[in-house]
C-alpha cells in the first residue's frame, strides 16, 4: 500500500448490522489524497442520487488523511462528508481533537456509515474489533454526559463523538461533539446521525504503526515545518488568545455581525474581546493531537449567575454570532451559551444567526410574544436568548420553526423576513459581514457547502490592504478560486488551516510520507479536482446553478453603517462571471465536460 495509508475502509450498515473491511482504492487516493477529497469521491460514487439526507440511504463518511495521526504538525485533523439536511447539497466539515488520530491508529482510513438502526446504538472501534452496541440508555442525554459514561465504560484512552437532544430531534443544524470541545460544525451532521439512530462512536487509542515511504525525508520535512511554525511572529499571539484575537479587530474594521447583520461594529466589543476573555474566564491552553500551537482555550466562569460554567472556547465565530449578532455583551454569558449548545449538540454559528434573525423579526412585529412562549425575544436579552437555544434543541414552540434553519424559517414566516435572513444555499452566514470584505461576498456565494469562511478567507488580506484598495472587486475572483483549491487539498491531508505553512511545505511532507511525486501544480490540481466534484455532486442532487451563487437581498440593498458600503449587484455579477471563467465553468456555473475531462473526472460526467 501507499506510504502513510492503512489501505482499509470500514463499511458499516446499521440496518443489517453488517460490518465489513474493504480495500482502499489506491488510484482514488492518488487523485483525491484523503480527508475531504476521498470522502467526496466515495460519497459521489456510493450515494443514491437525490437520496433524502435524513433517510437511511444517506451515507455518512469519517475520513482521515495520509498525514492524520502522524508526526506532522496539527495532524489531529480529519473530515466528515455527507449530504446536508440543512442545504440538501454537498457537505464536509473539518474536525480537530484526537478522534481522527485514534481512528487512523486503529487501522482505518475511512469509515462509511449506511442505513438506519432499529433502535439507538453506538459504534465501538478499536484495533482488535468493531461492534454495534445498544445505546437506548444514552438516548436523551447530552453530549457531555454521554461522553462521560462511554469513557467510564471503555477507558480514558478513548475518543468519543456523540449527538445531543438536537441531533436526536434532527434539528437541521445539529452537530456532533467530539472530545467535549470539538464539533463537526456546519450543515446538520448531528441530524444525520439522529436519523440513523446513531448516538455515538467510540474509538480506542492504539500504538501508531504508520509506515512512511521515505521515513528520513518525512522526519526532515516535519522538522522544517515545526521550525517554521515556531518562528512565525503571529504564533505567540495565537497561543495566547486563540481565534478570539479577531473579535475587536474585525469590529474595528466594521464587519463584525451585529444585531442580525444590521451593523458591523459592536459598541460593547471590549466586553467580549480576546483580552477580556483571557483575563476573565480562560483557565488554560489546550491543543489537538500533534499540534505545537495550543490555541483552544479551556474556560471557566468564576463568579456571577453563570459561575461554574466550563467550556472549551468560545471561539471567534461563537463570540461573533451568539454574541454581537444577538446583542449580547457578556463573555461569561457567551461561554455559558457555548457550553449549552455544545452539550445539546447545536452548531453555534447557525444557532446565533437564526436567533439573531428571530430577534429582528420580533422587534419588527413579525414574530410576536405569543409565538415565543411569552419570551421577549429582543436583542441583548440574555434570558430569552438562552431559553431560545433550548427551545431550538428540543423543537418547542417557535423553536421548532427555527430548528429548520434560517432559510426555511424565513420562507415559512414570510412577511419580508426572507430579505434579511442571512444564508447562502440554506447555510447561515458566518462571522464576517460581506459588505466589509467583497472577497468574502464571493467566497460565501461560491462555497461548496453554502456560506462558509473556511473555504476562502480574504478578510485579513482586504482589511490590511494586501489586495490593493479595500473596497474593490478587482482580483477577488482569482484569489478566491486559488484559496478554495488550496484549502480543498489541505483539508484532504488533513492539516489545520491555522498553521502558518505554505503549499511547498505540505507537498514536501505529503510526498515523503506517501511516495507520491506531486509537483506544486499537480498538488493544487488535486484541490481543483475535489472542488469540481463537490460542485457537480450538488448539481446532481439539487440542480445548483448561478441562481444559487448569491447573497440575501440585505447585502445588496442596505448600506452597512460601519463601512458605508453595500454589495453592488452589477459588480458582483461581473466578479462571478470572472470566477466562472477562471474555473472553466459555463455562465450558469456548471463545469464544462472539457474541464471535467482535464481533471480526470470522466466517470462523473453524468452528474451534469
Amino acid at each position: 500500500m501507499l506510504g502513510a495509508y492503512n489501505g482499509v475502509i470500514l463499511d458499516i450498515d446499521l440496518t443489517n448490522e453488517r460490518i465489513e473491511e474493504k480495500k482502499l482504492n489506491e488510484s482514488a487516493a492518488k487523485l483525491f489524497v484523503g480527508g475531504k477529497g476521498l470522502g467526496t469521491y466515495y460519497l459521489a460514487k456510493e450515494l443514491r442520487p437525490k437520496a433524502d439526507p435524513l433517510g437511511p440511504d444517506n451515507i455518512f463518511i469519517l475520513a482521515t488523511g495520509p498525514l492524520t495521526g502522524t508526526s506532522a504538525p496539527s495532524s489531529g485533523r480529519w473530515a466528515v462528508v455527507t449530504k446536508s439536511p440543512l442545504t440538501e447539497i454537498y457537505l464536509d466539515s473539518q474536525v480537530g481533537g484526537f478522534f481522527g488520530a485514534y481512528l487512523k491508529h486503529a487501522g482505518y482510513d475511512l469509515v462509511l456509515i449506511k442505513g438506519k438502526a432499529n433502535s439507538p446504538v453506538y459504534i465501538y472501534i478499536d484495533k482488535e474489533h468493531v461492534e454495534i452496541v445498544d445505546a437506548s440508555d444514552l438516548w436523551g442525554k447530552g453530549c457531555f454526559e454521554t461522553e462521560r459514561i462511554l469513557k467510564e465504560k471503555h477507558g480514558k484512552d478513548t475518543s468519543v463523538g456523540s449527538i445531543g437532544p438536537a441531533g436526536e430531534r434532527m434539528v437541521k443544524f445539529a452537530t456532533i461533539t467530539f472530545d467535549r470541545g470539538r464539533q463537526t460544525g456546519r450543515g446538520g451532521t448531528g441530524a444525520v446521525w439522529g436519523s440513523k439512530n446513531l448516538k455515538a462512536i467510540v474509538v480506542k487509542s492504539a500504538k501508531a504503526e504508520i509506515e512512511y515511504a521515505y521515513p528520513e525525508k518525512f522526519r526532515e520535512a516535519v522538522k522544517k515545518a515545526v521550525k517554521k511554525i515556531n518562528s512565525h511572529p503571529f504564533i505567540p499571539i495565537r497561543k495566547l488568545y486563540g481565534t478570539p484575537i479577531w473579535v475587536d479587530r474585525v469590529s474595528s474594521a466594521g464587519l463584525l455581525p451585529t444585531r442580525n447583520f444590521q451593523n458591523g461594529s459592536f459598541e460593547n466589543v471590549d466586553k467580549i474581546c480576546a483580552a477580556t476573555m483571557r483575563l476573565e474566564i480562560v483557565e488554560r491552553d489546550m491543543a489537538c493531537f500533534g499540534c505545537p500551537v495550543p490555541c483552544w482555550k479551556y474556560s471557566k466562569v468564576r463568579d456571577g449567575k453563570y459561575a461554574g460554567t466550563e467550556v472549551i472556547g468560545p471561539e471567534y465565530e461563537t463570540i461573533a454570532l451568539l454574541g454581537s449578532n444577538c446583542g449580547i455583551s457578556s463573555i461569561e454569558a457567551i461561554a455559558y451559551a457555548n457550553a449549552l449548545a455544545d452539550d445539546l449538540g447545536l452548531d453555534t454559528i447557525s444557532t446565533g444567526v437564526v436567533i439573531g434573525w428571530a430577534m429582528e423579526c420580533y422587534e419588527k412585529g413579525i414574530i410576536r410574544k405569543e409565538d415565543t412562549g411569552n419570551i421577549e425575544l429582543t436583542f441583548g436579552n440574555e434570558e430569552a436568548w438562552i431559553e431560545m437555544i433550548k427551545k431550538i434543541a428540543y423543537r418547542e414552540e417557535v423553536g421548532d420553526i427555527l430548528a429548520e434553519g434560517v432559510w426555511r424559517a424565513s420562507k415559512k414566516i414570510g412577511k419580508g423576513s426572507e430579505n434579511f435572513a442571512p444564508h447562502v444555499k440554506g447555510m447561515e452566514i458566518p462571522g464576517y459581514d460581506p459588505r466589509g470584505s467583497f472577497g468574502m461576498a464571493l467566497a460565501y456565494a461560491t462555497s461548496d457547502r453554502g456560506a462558509c469562511h473556511q473555504r476562502a478567507w480574504t478578510v485579513k488580506m482586504e482589511t490590511y490592504g494586501m489586495l490593493g484598495a479595500r473596497f474593490s472587486y478587482e482580483n477577488r475572483a482569482k484569489i478566491v478560486k486559488e484559496i478554495q483549491d488550496e484549502r480543498a487539498v489541505c483539508f484532504s491531508l488533513v492539516l489545520c488551516d491555522f498553521m502558518p505553512l505554505d503549499p511547498p511545505d505540505f507537498v514536501e511532507m505529503l510526498n515523503a510520507a506517501t511516495g507520491f511525486n506531486y509537483t506544486m501544480d499537480e498538488y493544487l490540481k488535486v484541490g481543483e479536482r475535489i472542488w469540481n466534484l463537490a460542485r457537480i455532486f450538488s448539481i446532481r442532487e439539487k440542480g445548483i446553478s448561478r441562481k444559487d451563487d448569491y447573497l440575501p437581498p440585505r447585502f445588496y440593498e442596505e448600506i452597512l453603517p460601519s463601512t458605508g458600503y453595500h454589495i453592488d449587484k452589477n459588480e458582483f455579477n461581473r466578479m462571478l462571471d470572472e470566477y466562472y471563467k477562471l474555473r472553466g465553468w459555463d455562465e450558469n456555473g456548471t463545469p464544462t465536460k472539457e474541464k471535467l475531462k482535464e481533471l480526470q473526472l470522466d466517470e462523473f460526467m453524468s452528474f451534469i
